[in-house]
């Protein structure tokens, strides 16, 4: 057995700023040991659902160059200066790192008084499914002993707001809705200056605040938030698309307009994003004292039909459909001014607006949305004249930001959880697509952390609740390899080794003598097929996938602890590596179909398990060609649904099929085709859960990686190697975002010649391969000039 090592966190730390406010990142603590309480309303035990609202008033002698403070609460804050909101979170994470922000407010105070406020939630039994909680706390310390006035203690003023209850609703790992009862609401502008809080009581002091390593433990172990602050974009809808009850300007809601709905009256509207988004809503209104308002949020609409299975057909058709979604309700209090916001961001295509109105008119003054998401800024450019290629890139780029927030996420509608098998992919598209590293950095650091004492990592994390997919752990390590492959930061990889031991540990328990495994444990899901995601097994408790996969990640970890590990692991590893290998060989490969079967009675083949086979090196060059077509054409295997699909065609082009590429993304055309505007979670379009799957966004790295050629070559990026594969295009120019800067080609045929032109970053060099040729690429421009043949 493997000797088990304590792994130890480096600590980092710095500044990044977004919207003229300053955020920490990094796990460097504050120097200073934090004075400040966590607070709560005074008399509320905390561990129940509640929406509260929090105010400390200051007065300066003149406006700050600087003013630096610390925040977080639990579950979460939207934070406001003078009435402009300057920061909301904690970004999720658990109570033995609970994140804090760190946030310069110098730019909203003035001269004189300013009020900080928070409105901070619990929603205790009813919170997200990746909401870890400990009870309802609110805390903000000064950077310095002058920012410490703002410090949270019994001197800020605290009341609980009686408007708010939860909607659970069907299925949702996600946020539940509201109900917000007006009459019941705090009134006025509570964030203004000149607003009378004498009637709320001073804040309850709970504890004091302690940052990670300086008290037992019991409470919040507060590290500064590794990430920046969420996106705010202001968003309004798109279209009207049906309206009963009464006649609309064809101007709303693209446009703010007023809209008087009568006294007794119920009033339908159906209005279109034309696209899924993840947005704050937000609804003005005013008077209809006991009217009675519904927002109701889809990602797309149901077929009509007998039965209860819920059908859909293409997202665009509205005429004979069915709304079915998740809700917000309000009752209006009759008065002028009247504010919603939804406390946590709503996923939709579709709004559904219902106002069943009493004796008195309810005048609307307008409807919005504010997108939210992770500030990933889109740094490629694919240039090929294919307004398909344009047309995938677009939807991939939406579907990846949408299910990245403080966390990568599954899907923003139904779970916002960030399990591994999606998240390896995500962060993947993150490196070619963006250049921005930070959330994958986190994601590794959470998966991490979640590993039991067995040694296995959790599927998802953060999560209250513990789910395992043994599999997922393997490709954890597949997650740290790609990560030391493109970034150029190995010792945060090194950090990780340990973790990786203990995985591989757990694994190595469950082999037979021969290296194979036998009955993995715990949910072995490996794509949307069959029964849940289950892989075939065999007789013996064994199976090929899981042997595949088991062998890569042996690979993988033999080549990092090669790099910057123990020498004992890299050879170890390589020798566990090698059993398997032939093992597979021996008990899968099926000489006459010059197929690996999924098990060792060798009845049923897969696209799965010959993919990774190819990946893995274990077809023979003789038999590669063949295997690969027999993947794209051979109807007996179980086939990828659009998750997989991202190993499916790597193994394609490595097998030298890479020209093809083009013709292997039928299901993303019949996305296309069926109205959608993300991807969806699976290829059963029509029955399909989630909407909005980015683990189906591979297309976004492989016109890079595959048609563009451009991969790493050597840890760290620090060698490109560049192999188009460009099938029929003739013009095709593309950038990429790399850790030195950018990498950028260009490939134009003219009559029998290729002019080929690369510019790699500085200190940055390669190779181009073309026709089994191999070139020497150099930092700066290269010019090659080919021939076709």
């Amino acid at each position: 057995m493997m000797i088990k090592y304590l792994s130890i966190l480096c600590l980092l730390s710095g500044f990044l700023f977004l919207s003229k406010a300053a955020f920490s990142n990094g796990y460097m603590q504050d120097s200073r040991l934090w004075n400040a309480k966590w607070i709560s309303e005074q008399r509320d035990e905390g561990l129940t659902y509640g929406v509260y609202h929090f105010r400390k008033s200051i007065e300066l002698a003149g406006k700050p160059e600087s003013f630096v403070i610390h925040v977080s609460a639990d579950n979460r804050y939207k934070l406001y200066v003078n009435g402009q909101i300057v920061s909301i979170g904690p970004a999720r994470g658990d109570l033995y790192f609970w994140n804090y922000e760190t946030v310069d407010i110098a730019p909203y105070l003035v001269s004189g008084q300013n009020v900080v406020s928070a409105l901070v939630w619990n929603e205790a039994e009813y919170r997200p499914e990746a909401q870890i909680s400990l009870r309802t706390a609110f805390i903000v310390q000064g950077r310095s002993a002058s920012e410490e006035i703002l410090n949270t203690n019994g001197s800020w003023k605290c009341v609980k707001s009686h408007g708010h209850q939860p909607i659970p609703g069907f299925f949702f790992a996600a946020s539940k809705g509201e109900l917000v009862d007006m009459n019941q609401t705090i009134k006025g502008d509570w964030h203004a200056v000149n607003y009378d809080d004498n009637s709320w009581s001073s804040a309850r002091e709970l504890s004091d605040g302690k940052t990670k390593g300086t008290s037992d433990g019991w409470t919040w172990q507060l590290v500064p938030s590794p990430l920046p602050q969420m996106e705010l974009t202001y968003e309004r809808l798109v279209k009207l698309r049906t309206v009963n009850g009464m006649d609309l300007p064809i101007s709303f809601p693209a446009n703010k307009e007023t809209l008087t709905i009568p006294a007794n009256r119920t009033v339908t509207l159906l209005l279109d994003q034309t696209y899924i988004t993840n947005a704050y809503v937000t609804l003005l209104f005013s008077k209809g004292k006991g009217a009675g308002i519904s927002l109701g949020y889809a990602e797309t609409l149901y077929d009509r039909h007998e039965g209860d299975e819920l059908r859909k057909s293409n997202r665009n058709e509205v005429e004979n459909k069915r709304f079915v979604g998740r809700i917000d309700s309000l009752l209006a209090d009759g008065t002028e001014n009247q504010t919603f916001t939804t406390l946590n961001y709503r996923t939709y295509r579709y709004l559904q607006l219902i106002v069943s109105t009493s004796d008195e008119p309810l005048i609307i003054d307008d409807l919005y949305g504010t997108f939210t998401g992770y500030p990933f800024k889109q740094n490629y450019v694919l240039n090929t004249g294919n307004s398909e290629i344009d047309q995938i890139l677009d939807i991939g780029w939406r579907t990846a930001r949408l299910n990245a927030w403080e966390t990568y996420m599954d899907c923003p509608y139904y779970e916002q959880l960030q399990y591994i098998g999606d998240t390896r992919i995500q962060a993947m598209i993150s490196y070619y697509n963006s250049g921005d590293d930070r959330l994958a950095r986190y994601a590794l650091d959470l998966m991490d952390r979640s590993r039991l004492t067995e040694g296995v990592t959790m599927s998802r994390y953060p999560t209250r609740g513990k789910q395992i997919i043994s599999t997922f752990s393997l490709w954890y390590i597949g997650m740290l390899h790609d990560y030391w492959m493109y970034r150029p930061d190995s010792d945060f990889i090194k950090e990780k080794l340990t973790g990786q031991r203990a995985i591989l540990e757990f694994f190595e328990k469950l082999q037979q003598p021969d290296g194979s495994i036998k009955d993995l444990p715990y949910w072995r899901f490996v794509d949307w097929v069959g029964d849940m995601g289950w892989g075939p097994m065999g007789t013996d408790g064994s199976a090929a996938i899981y042997d595949l996969q088991l062998l890569l990640a042996y690979r993988w970890a033999a080549e990092m602890e090669a790099a910057f590990g123990l020498a004992h692991f890299a050879t170890y590893y390589g020798e566990k590596a090698s059993q398997l290998g032939a093992t597979i060989k021996s008990k899968y490969w099926d000489a006459e179909k010059k197929l690996f079967a999924d098990t060792k009675e060798r009845n049923g083949f897969s696209q799965h398990a010959n993919s990774l086979a190819i990946l893995a090196g274990l077809i023979d060059e003789q038999d590669m060609a063949t295997v690969g077509n027999s993947l794209l054409q051979n109807t007996t295997l179980t086939p990828c649904t659009i998750y997989f699909k991202y190993y499916l065609h790597q193994a394609l082009a490595k097998a030298g099929l890479g020209d093809d590429y083009m013709n292997w993304l039928d299901i993303w055309r019949e996305n296309i085709q069926m109205g959608l505007s993300t991807w969806a979670e699976d290829s059963r379009l029509q029955t399909v859960r989630s909407e909005c799957h980015a683990w189906g966004a591979s297309p976004n790295i492989e016109f890079f990686r595959i048609v563009l050629g451009i991969d790493t070559d050597a840890p760290g990026f620090a060698r490109v190697k560049i192999e188009p594969r460009l099938g029929i295009m003739t013009d095709v120019r593309g950038e990429m975002p790399h850790p030195k800067g950018k990498i950028s080609v260009h490939y134009k045929q003219q009559k029998n010649k290729w002019k080929i032109s690369v510019n790699l970053p500085e200190k940055t060099t390669g190779k181009f391969i073309w026709k089994g040729q191999v070139y020497v690429l150099e930092a700066g421009p290269n010019i090659l000039s080919l021939g076709v043949k």
